[in-house]
This record gives C-alpha cells, structure tokens and sequence, in this order.
C-alpha cells in the first residue's frame, strides 16, 4: 500500500475518514494535504499534546507551530461545526473532534487514562457516527495501531512518503561490478586520457553518476579500477584516489565518496553505512580542501534525545546542553587535526575558521531559518531527519551550496522512523538519477579490526 486513500472496499464510494495521531503531525504538519478529497478528523487530545511542543526550536516543536498555523489558516474565523472546513481544492475537509469516552463494552479494557486512549476512544466514536464510511486511525506509533487492531478500530501507518521496501536496495548495491571488460577500453581509461564513451563498456547508456569498478588481470597481475558516468559528457571517466585535508580514501567506496564530496558539478551527495566507515570524516576533509570556494562550512546533526526527553532537562547553559550532541563531530574534526603538527599551518587554519565561524558545528535545531549560500553543508545522523525536513534542507540551498547528507539507515533513533520512511531513503529514492547527486554506500569500516567486527555481527 502506497499511499492512505488505497483501501476502503465497498465503503469507499463517500470519501474516507483519516483520524490523526498526533506524531504523524510531528512528522509532517502538511499530511493533511496529503490524504487526497477524503475528509480528516483530529481529535481534541493530540491539539493538547501539540501544546507542550509550541515554544521548543527543535524540528516537532517546528512542525507542531506549523500545523497549528495551518489550521488556524483552514478555519479563517469558521466553527468546524459538524462536517468540518474545506482544506483545499480537491481535497476534503478538516475538523477537531472533541474528546469522547470508550463505548460501554470496552470501558474496562484501558486503565490508563492516556492521551494515546482518548485519541483511539474519539476514533472509535467517529467510527460508530459514520457506518455508512471507511474510517481508520493513522499513527506511527505501532503499540497504538496493536491496541486499536485489537478493539477492531482500523489503524494504519502514515504511508504517504514511505519508500517501497524493493527500492531501499540502492543502499546496498550502486555500484556495477564489470569482469574482464574490453582491455583496449580499459587502458584508455586507466592510462589514456581518463575517459571513454560509454558504449566501450556499455550497450545502454547508464544512469547520471553510475559507479563502476572494472576487475580484470594482467600479466598475472590483477587490475582494479573505479569509474563514474558523466552523464554531462557522455562518458565513462576514471575515479582516482584523492587526498584532502591529511586524509585520503582507504578502500573503493571512500574514493567514491571523496571524489563526490570533492566534484564541484555535484551539490548533492548521500553518503551511508555503518559506524566506522568514515562518512563524516570524509566530507568534513573533502569540505576543508575546498574551503576557499565557500563562505562557511557548517557540520551539522539533528538533536535526537532517547527517552523522550527534552534538550531542557539536559544540565548548564545552550552550549553546555548541546555538548553531547556536537562532541561525535568535533571528534572527526580532532582526527584531521592530528593528522598535522601542533602549530602546523594546516592546524592553525583550523582554529582560524573555528574562531571566526567560517567553520561552524552546531546541531540541526539551532541554524533552522539559516541562509545556505555558499555553504558546504554536512547534515551528519541523517536517518534520524523526516523526508519532509530533508526537503526543507535541501529547498533553502543558494548559489554554489553543496549538501552532504550522511548517515546508516539500519541505525535509527527517532521512535516513529524505520528504515523505510526515514528521510536519507527518501532522498536516495527520490533522487536517483539526476546528474547533481550521487549516492555512495560505504562497507567497510575503518575505525579499527574491532569496531568492523561489532558493525557486523553485532
């Protein structure tokens, strides 16, 4: 199921009814345009729960507000009333439902009065109010979709920008292995001029930034070379191993990567994999080797907080509470740092741009509404951001802005994100194809024998 207006059977000949949970408004606070001229219900208890959110600076407290905005947009100086207000051309209707008790039969199966209970309880009455129609609640919480399954409510994820489960195989598999290619195309590429038409490779021509490695031997010699289509010129051009900033790439994947980070006609670059794989590391010195292009660089990673915590209860002042959340990024920054001498020129460039915030790290929450021109952008924990906050990124980017977005799919901290709907799948998907981006997948970490180890089995 694609989308949340596929199913219904017989009721669907009167348009739907979505009831919303309040995390699918956290996740995105323009899903109500999302449910195509079906009408939707939010009930009284998630307006309470979007209250605690109004006055934070992190991305639900962002949403929460913009919702809000919205639907005071919608109702204009209208009463919802009974059938709610229109939300858009072709689209359905809107209202806030009041919150409503259990029905009789099910007063005793919840012993927690719960925000979570009152919302499934004004489900359920819209339900038994609207026999004649499809009514399902939509959550992302998946305890609430069980429990609602088990009253017989019928619940469902929000599926509006969930990625097809075949189509996440880009993360794993982009790169075309060819054995034993034409040897003349071959030494054209490796020991020519570093390009060749497409068609001495390939009959088809291949997809922008299509990455190749092309295996084969020589002289009882085994001959290994890495390649990227160049959709601009048509052709096949070899990827060298490049050195930035004291750090060059130690594997094939890294070379990619660097190659991508460093390529001023791509602005747009993914970069997955798991813990030790140096995704940050690379962009970062990929970032510092062009310094000179840009006006700023800003490392930057959402505030995830496990527990379902606010930044407030974190101890000392704004710097002292997003310490945790900047440390793993000054970390690759203290990695290329030692890679030259105290006092070095290279070191001193460093602090220089440090002190004067030509390097800027900071957590996401905190350089929303920022100007993105000329700016070498590095979001870092990437799988922890929404497709919808992955679009406000990359939409706020000016002239000569490049974006890197890095992260592991199968390392999620964001309670109603899987590896399917998180928005770096998002982006690949959607992405795949266009000349000014590229994906690279990197495999092997590079952290320590140990660290590789854990990845893996672990």
């Amino acid at each position: 199921m694609g989308n949340n207006s596929d199913t219904g059977g017989q009721k669907a000949k009167k348009p739907k009814i979505f009831v919303l949970d309040t995390n699918i408004i956290l996740h995105d606070y323009m899903a109500v345009r999302k449910f195509q001229d079906n009408d939707i219900v939010i009930p009284m208890a998630v307006i309470e729960e979007l209250d605690k959110f109004k006055k934070g600076s992190d991305n639900l407290s962002f949403n929460a507000r913009g919702f809000m905005r919205e639907l005071d947009k919608l109702s204009g100086n209208k009463m919802f009333g009974k059938e709610g207000v229109p939300i858009g051309k072709h689209l359905g209707k809107i209202k806030v439902e009041l919150n409503h008790p259990f029905p009789d039969a099910l007063k005793g199966c919840f012993q927690d009065d719960t925000q979570d209970h009152r919302i499934l309880a004004t489900a359920i009455w819209v339900k038994e109010n609207n026999p004649d129609r499809f009514v399902a609640l939509v959550t992302k919480d998946i305890n609430l979709r069980m429990k609602s399954k088990a009253v017989g409510m019928e619940a469902q994820d929000y599926l509006t920008d969930r990625i097809d489960e075949s189509k996440v195989e880009y993360t794993r598999n982009e790169v075309v292995i060819v054995e034993n290619p034409d040897w003349n195309a071959i030494q054209g590429l490796a020991y020519g001029q570093g390009a060749m038409p497409y068609e001495a490779f390939t009959k088809e021509r291949p997809s922008p930034n299509q990455l190749y490695k092309f295996k084969t031997e020589r002289n009882g010699q085994a001959v290994n070379i890495c390649a990227r289509y160049d959709a601009k010129g048509k052709k096949i051009v070899l990827v060298k191993s490049k050195y930035a900033y004291g750090i060059s790439p130690r594997n094939d994947e890294q070379k990619f990567a660097l190659d991508a980070c460093l390529n001023p006609e791509i602005k747009l670059v993914s970069l997955t994999g798991g813990a030790g794989t140096g995704k940050t590391l690379l962009a970062l010195a990929a970032a510092l080797e062009q310094e000179r292009d840009f006006e700023q660089i800003i490392l930057s990673r959402p505030t995830v907080i496990l527990g379902n915590q606010e930044i407030g209860f974190l101890p000392g002042d704004q710097k002292t509470k997003m310490g945790p959340f900047v440390q793993p990024l000054m970390d690759n920054l203290s990695v290329i740092r030692h890679c030259f001498k105290p006092g070095s020129k290279q070191a001193m460039k460093i602090d220089e741009m440090l002190k004067d915030e030509k390097l800027l790290i900071s957590p996401l929450a905190y350089i929303r509404g920022r100007s993105l021109g000329r700016v070498f952008f590095i979001v870092d924990e990437a799988q922890n951001l929404t497709p919808h906050e992955i679009k406000t990124i990359i939409t706020r980017a000016g002239e000569d802005t490049k974006i890197v977005f890095t992260g592991d799919i199968f390392q999620i901290d964001q309670p109603y994100l899987d590896m399917y709907s998180n928005g770096l799948t998002h982006l690949g998907e959607k992405m795949a194809g266009q000349a000014l981006f590229e994906h690279v997948n990197l495999t092997k970490g590079e952290r320590s024998e140990l660290s590789e180890i854990a990845s893996r089995l672990l």
